[in-house]
């Protein structure tokens, strides 16, 4: 009886298994890392993984998709396009670039191809992001500002990604988003914005003088500008009136001095003057021309009684 039992658990122990091995006529795939993240010249792994699958030796192609663009990666058994020379296929299907720069964040396809399975083809994506760090970004301080005035400080990089994010410190010391959000700057007024990079000032203020510079920073690392040195200084208004007022009195001398000179006749034009020195002209109209012979003046028409 025990016999028995254990032939008929056999019988079905192979059936099973006979199903399963049905079932696995069909190449899969998977991946260990969907969303790799690299930083600019590290390497990277883009995973692709065979399941399932009873062809021994697989059709494998890797495919980058960008900006609507499908070029190979991978075909023919060797790496081919920008990746040639820093990738290469890693185990079986895997694909392992060296070097990795910001041209290479995109879409990569891994795609299978066996011949011998139900489902001969299967593919996945990976989508590999490759992390820039920021530069130096260009920070522009004014150098003097009157108290009382309006400021703008700007903050801006254009190589890192993901996008920079901005601070800004005043010697040294960080400065909040928002000057009213903490006790230490209730006398400023000012707003940092951490997507644009800059520093706006309502109204400055004596206490708002200082050595100023800015970081930019992302998922990779930051990056800062050199301080630059922002004055405030008081308006003089008294000067200011006073120099108005002389440049007012010069202006009026100058006008009285011509005004005196016109009437001293020192601009009179003498062109009048200059024409009642002329010779008056012949009164009787006679022309004279001068001959050779005779060295002298003859009537060129004869006198009118």
């Amino acid at each position: 009886m025990n016999t028995i039992t254990s032939h008929t658990s056999l019988k079905r122990s192979s059936s099973s298994r006979h199903i399963r091995g049905c079932l696995v006529g069909a190449v899969n795939l998977k991946s260990s890392n969907r969303t790799p993240v690299a930083q600019e010249f590290e390497s990277v792994e883009l995973s692709c993984i065979i399941t399932d699958s009873q062809t021994n030796d697989p059709r494998i192609e890797w495919k980058k998709i960008k900006d609507a663009q499908t070029t190979y990666v991978y075909f023919d058994n060797k790496v081919q396009g920008d990746l040639a020379g820093r990738a290469e296929l890693l185990g079986q299907t895997s694909l392992k670039i060296w070097n990795v720069t910001r041209k290479d964040s995109a879409l990569y396809r891994c795609e299978v191809v066996a011949r011998n399975d139900r489902k001969e083809m299967d593919e996945i994506v990976i989508e590999l992001i490759v992390q820039v760090k920021p530069v130096p970004p260009v920070c522009r301080v004014p150098k003097a500002v009157p108290v009382g005035k309006a400021a703008t400080l700007r903050c801006q990089e254009e190589e890192g990604f993901p996008r920079s994010r901005y601070s800004w410190y005043r010697n040294d010391a960080p400065l909040p988003r928002d000057s009213r959000a903490n006790p230490r700057f209730q006398n400023s007024s000012f707003l940092v914005n951490p997507e644009t990079g800059t520093l706006v000032f309502n109204s400055v203020h004596k206490g708002d003088s200082g050595r100023y510079h800015c970081i930019a920073s992302n998922d990779a690392g930051s990056a800062k500008c050199a301080a630059q040195e922002m004055e405030v200084y008081d308006l003089n208004v008294g000067g200011i009136i006073g120099g108005v007022l002389v440049v007012l009195a010069v202006l009026t001398l100058i006008t009285v001095g011509i005004c005196c000179a016109y009437r001293r006749g020192y601009f009179v034009n003498n062109k009048q003057n200059a024409e009642s020195y002329k010779s008056p002209g012949r009164p009787d109209g006679v022309n004279y021309i001068r001959t050779g012979e005779e060295g002298d003046f003859r009537h060129k028409s004869s006198f009118v009684i």
